[in-house]
């Protein structure tokens, strides 16, 4: 409906995301020779990866690092600034202080209100052509508060901000569940539809946004009575209120646990010494203690218990699952659906549960081998243990992440805790976004330029600003990097759009001319004095892509620049990848822009990028030590990855274990009065697993994803088979180089990223892929991806 579900990413009209969480004259930053005339030193990249790049391209590649790794050049960058008028956050002109979420707020619902008269009153063949347009600015109008809103209450340190934040979110909430059980919007669409004029001059992005604004408006309802109608708003509120509960209040059924100090041989002596008191050694089952005894302690009944306890979750923390997923398939049940899943896949990739099954099973059937190989490997060192008498030829679940580790330890290149921190010092955050803004320059065309931030502009001193420049097209979007940990703010890396691509329709420039406001011109007015695009031959504006986004790495001290560990490196990339997507999908009407697509395709580009990480040809372009400039040590590299990527077949098979359960969770079973999710947890668990859960543990109660997740789990999966087969059929197929052409680039940004969710995900596939027998997706197109299994070495 309004808001359309997102990525995460992200009911009607309301996506995910916000429940839950320039010319074409190229434009670069004029004050990058006064910044680094002030500042000291950096070494100079190599010549060979800034190939294609114009004097300021250069310039613009070295200022990248060094905003990020040199805080006195970082200082000299903002003072060259001749601006010094408060900005408001991200730009928009109204939040230059925590009252103008007020004023934001009372213009866009003004506004609003004007396209439903609009809509409602819609009379003519013309009018009907419009519809569709005016319903995606409406959406956007929404989007613009809601998306920045709830960033707002979530990252900004400053209370008041928050609390305006908080309460501009709520109201335009409540403004948009009015417009939700409003039915003249879905009746005049549908209207509008039906009219063969009207169709036909519809684009196929139009024809595409109308389709799934009124399957939207079908599946929640807006043609039942009143009665079931208000049933089911109130059902989408409990399911969102338990839900949250849910996650906010997971916990362990037991806290803590006690040992005889003697029973904990094998843990780290300086751990074992903190935890132990007069002969007794107490474990917290909610901290990483738990875990280094499950590794490392050789008693096999310490590493039981402890199993036991962190695998069992609280009573309330079951029932407050159970009945989120109860209320879900009430749900389903009052609009007409089988299933949740049933309700919840209808516009996804996948289409059906069966078809999700069809998937899970064919990966599960490819992984099998390697995992009871591993397994098998398992078994040989616990038969090779002398103190391990009992059951020598099993796998007890208590004894797999000890026998791991021991198998990693036997690993040629086996390196300690200090190897990744060695390895660290050729990540810097700065020589990472550099050599990701030379991937993207050289697949796609597009590169970041550091852009010195005005008063209120950012949330924190750390901030980053980037404009994304097209060799083409000029400034096509704006990134705020919020990289670094601090208190209070989340420890969970994540990519926002805070404002989506859209095309500025003519009238709404011409309404803001005849309304009477603070910005110094009608586009201006009419974007709330953000960034803009502008194409002279077709005399159109876009509004430019607004992205935060946020990661939680430790902070280093100048001089040394802040260093990252391959885990960070890849969350990096990953992040980015959905970045790429919202900057690149910049399509005409925001319900379909960049990561505004099925859920289970809005992984690909996030998971793709992974690949290009590591890759040697792209690890040139970037990693390099951050004080010496010798590129990184490959072996080291090496040896490190492998030993990361040992256990990624366990990992997909535990994987594939909750993608099973979270399609049982959202079948018909959960209306049943007698549903138990132990039950089922232990009847998937028994199937599939090649180690068996003992009895009696419950860990669903901890299964958070479920919640934002439902019936949709799979989807990080079958992203991964897909990024997998595009990464070695189109980047990889003609070798390593693969990865830096531009071909391959383009194949990719024309047939996936550009569309956003404006194309079928099967037709993208089917065109990356050049495979015709992908386009009509189903049952077949899944069980096919399944077959291709998971081949990225990097799970």
């Amino acid at each position: 409906m309004l808001k359309r579900i997102a990525r995460s990413k992200p009911p009607p009209w309301i996506c995910q995301q916000c429940l839950q969480q320039a010319h074409r004259q190229r434009r670069f930053n004029t004050t990058f020779a006064a910044a680094a005339a002030s500042t000291a030193r950096d070494t100079a990249p190599p010549p060979s990866t800034l190939s294609g790049l114009s004097a300021s391209g250069k310039t613009d590649d070295d200022a990248l690092r060094k905003v990020f790794d040199n805080a006195s050049f970082w200082d000299a960058f903002k003072r060259a600034s001749h601006k010094n008028k408060p900005a408001g956050i991200i730009g928009n002109k109204y939040l230059t202080h925590p009252e103008g979420f007020v004023d934001f707020v009372t213009v866009t619902i003004q506004r609003c209100n004007a396209v439903v008269q609009k809509v409602s009153a819609a009379q003519t063949v013309d009018d009907f052509k419009q519809m569709v347009k005016d319903l995606d600015k409406l959406s956007d109008l929404l989007c613009r508060v809601i998306d920045l809103a709830d960033f707002v209450r979530g990252t900004h340190p400053d209370r008041k901000f928050q609390i305006m934040a908080v309460k501009a979110y709520q109201t335009v909430f409540q403004y948009m569940n009015q417009l939700n059980t409003t039915p003249v919007l879905y009746d005049q669409l549908k209207k509008a539809s039906e009219i063969p004029e009207v169709h036909e001059a519809w684009t196929e992005e139009e024809r595409i946004v109308a389709r799934i604004l009124m399957e939207d408006f079908a599946r929640f309802g807006i043609g039942l009575d009143d009665k079931t109608r208000e049933r089911l708003v109130d059902l989408s509120g409990e399911i969102a209120e338990v839900g949250s509960q849910f996650v906010e209040g997971m916990a362990p059924d037991t806290l803590s646990l006690k040992f005889k100090s003697t029973k904990m041989k094998g843990l780290d002596p300086n751990l074992a010494k903190a935890l132990t008191k007069w002969g007794e050694t107490k474990i917290s089952t909610m901290h990483h203690e738990s875990q280094a005894v499950l590794r490392f302690v050789e008693d096999a009944d310490v590493r039981r218990e402890t199993y036991q306890a962190v695998r069992t979750a609280s009573k309330p923390s079951i029932a407050r699952l159970e009945k989120m997923l109860k209320l879900r398939a009430e749900l389903a049940e009052l609009s007409g659906y089988k299933s949740f899943a049933h309700m919840t896949l209808e516009n996804k990739m996948a289409s059906t549960p069966e078809a999700v099954n069809t998937f899970l099973t064919a990966l599960y059937e490819d992984s099998r081998p390697a995992v009871l190989a591993d397994l098998d490997e398992l078994k040989e060192l616990k038969r090779g243990d002398a103190h391990q008498a009992n059951f020598p030829d099993r796998i007890n679940a208590w004894d797999k992440f000890y026998y791991t580790q021991k198998m990693l330890a036997t690993m040629e290149g086996h390196y300690k805790q200090r190897t990744p921190d060695s390895l660290a010092a050729y990540f810097s955050v700065g020589t990472v976004l550099q050599g990701i803004s030379r991937l993207f320059d050289r697949l796609y065309g597009v590169r970041f330029v550091p852009k010195e931030t005005q008063p209120g502009e950012v949330w924190d001193e750390g901030v980053r600003r980037l404009d994304v420049i097209s060799d083409s097209e000029g400034h096509i979007a704006v990134l705020y990097c919020d990289l670094y940990s601090r208190p209070g703010k989340t420890p969970n890396p994540a990519h926002f759009t805070l404002r989506c691509s859209r095309e500025i329709l003519p009238s709404e420039v011409e309404e803001m001319a005849h309304m009477h406001h603070r910005f110094s011109s009608p586009i201006e007015a009419a974007t709330d004095g953000m960034p803009v695009s502008y194409n002279p031959e077709t005399n159109t504006y876009f509004q430019l892509p607004t992205i935060a986004l946020i990661c939680d790495f430790s902070k280093s001290h100048h001089p040394r620049p802040t260093l990252l560990n391959i885990h960070d490196v890849r969350t990096l990339f990953h992040e980015m990848g959905h970045a790429l997507h919202s900057i690149l999908g910049r399509t005409a009407l925001q319900n379909v822009s960049g990561t505004r697509c099925a859920t289970d395709i809005a992984e690909l580009p996030s998971v793709l990028m992974e690949h290009f990480a590591f890759c040697p040809h792209v690890l040139a372009l970037y990693a390099r030590h951050w004080e010496s400039n010798e590129p990184v040590p490959m072996a080291a590299l090496q040896n490190w990855l492998a030993i990361d990527n040992r256990s990624q077949h366990a990992e997909l098979e535990s994987q594939i274990l909750l993608c099973f359960l979270d399609q049982v969770y959202h079948s018909p079973v959960a209306a049943d009065p007698s549903f138990n999710s132990t039950h089922v947890y232990h009847n998937v668990y028994n199937r599939y697993a090649s180690v068996p859960e003992p009895a009696g543990v419950a860990w669903q109660g901890f299964f958070g994803h479920l919640f934002g997740y439902g019936a949709t789990y799979y989807s990080y999966l079958f992203d991964r088979a897909l990024a997998a087969r595009i990464w070695n059929q189109v980047f990889q197929h003609t070798g390593e180089r693969g990865s830096l052409d531009r071909e391959n680039g383009e194949r990719y940004k024309e047939e996936v990223l550009r569309w956003g969710g404006g194309r079928d995900g099967w037709l993208c596939l089917a065109g990356v892929l050049r495979d015709d027998e992908l386009k009509q997706g189903g049952e077949r197109a899944m069980r096919e991806v399944g077959r291709w299994g998971i081949r990225d070495g990097g799970m």
